[in-house]
């Protein structure tokens, strides 16, 4: 009985729901505009697992989402809504990409010094909401949706500086290759994917240390306890607002560690935005699938990575890619109301305990 009430507990069974409820409903759209659901899904399938080359480029997709993740789900851990995640992407991936164009610095080291600063610019833009916070009692989530507005405008701003622009074209110029986190030249060849890059490891890494901060450190311990119950915090001589403070600033350098991931990975320069990005708040997203635990943003970053990639192949089978927004969006609605299939179940577990 224990066993089996542990597996209806899990927050995993739930997700698992989530993303099958997700699939019919988007595979019911797929129907109503006429296109077979099996050819949408097996295209999006073959999309992600068909080559090698796919599976790579999923993890390029899904690296700056898990940055994106851990930051969500790190704030939510400690009780502040980090709806500023997509401010802090963007302005960690300018901050990434200038340095990457203006400095002169030997290969690796110039990219250490441009995700350090990306990390840092990204710290420094949630904490003046966070201190907005605690100093003027300034709700978080009212900032940080203008601070992603303020991002944006910035990064249009210095996209178009002269020392940034390149001529004839709405982006920056190339960072340079030492700033580069692509892999050795050789194994790109190999993968066949001339993007591969050591995103997913920091990825992956961060989440490691993000994990270990939250389950095994005193640090950990308070931040979860303000976020548990802020008065009883305050009670047991913790400052809950320098804990808000601390919150904020790590997550904020971990979306700004996303949005240097993806400039110096992926693209290499940056683009004049003509609507929001969309990583910071797909990092929410990420948060909820995998449970607001960074284990699990791991896997909730890949699942959504694959999605946006394979995504992208269904215009081959005539399907929409927007049936990727709208599976995404039903596992987001059914993850927030699984609490009813938790009180289902709960009330199914008694009814067969009193039988």
């Amino acid at each position: 009985m224990n066993k089996k009430k542990s597996i209806l507990e899990s927050s995993v069974l739930y997700t698992a729901i989530a993303i099958l409820v997700g699939f019919i409903i988007g595979g019911l759209f797929l129907l109503i505009a006429g296109i077979s659901p099996a050819v949408a899904y097996g295209k999006l399938a073959s999309s992600v697992f068909g080559r090698p080359k796919y599976l790579v480029w999923t993890l390029i997709y899904a690296s700056p989402l898990i940055f994106t993740g851990l930051s969500v789900a790190f704030s939510f851990r400690t009780g502040v809504f980090n709806i500023g995640a997509e401010g802090q992407f963007v302005v960690g991936g300018l901050t990434a990409c200038v340095l990457g164009i203006l400095l002169d610095l030997p290969a690796g080291l110039h990219a250490v010094v441009c995700l350090a600063a990306a990390a840092a610019a990204g710290m420094v833009w949630s904490l003046v909401v966070g201190l907005l916070k605690v100093k003027k009692g300034i709700h978080e989530v009212l900032s940080f949706i203008m601070f992603n507005w303020i991002a944006f405008y910035l990064s249009n701003y210095v996209v178009n500086l002269e020392a940034i622009h390149r001529e004839s074209s709405e982006a920056t110029k190339d960072v340079a290759e030492s700033a580069r986190i692509l892999l050795p030249e050789g194994l790109r060849a190999a993968l066949d994917c001339t993007a591969a890059n050591w995103g997913i490891v920091l990825a992956i890494a961060a989440a490691v240390i993000i994990w270990v901060i939250i389950e095994k450190t005193t640090l950990g311990y308070k931040l979860k306890a303000v976020g548990f119950n802020s008065q009883g915090a305050l009670y047991g001589g913790i400052n809950a607002d320098r804990s808000v403070l601390t919150a904020l600033g790590i997550s904020g350098a971990l979306s700004g560690l996303g949005g240097a991931v993806q400039v110096l990975g992926m693209s290499g320069r940056l683009s004049q935005f003509a609507g929001q990005e969309g990583y910071g708040f797909e990092g929410i997203t990420v948060a909820l699938i995998g449970s607001s635990n960074p284990i699990g943003c791991i896997f909730s970053g890949l699942f959504y990575g694959a999605m946006k990639y394979g995504g992208s192949k269904l215009s081959i089978v005539k399907a929409p890619s927007e049936v990727v927004d709208i599976i995404m969006g039903c596992v987001v609605l059914v993850i927030a109301i699984s609490q009813v299939f938790r009180v289902l179940f709960g009330k199914l577990g008694k009814k067969k305990e009193v039988k």
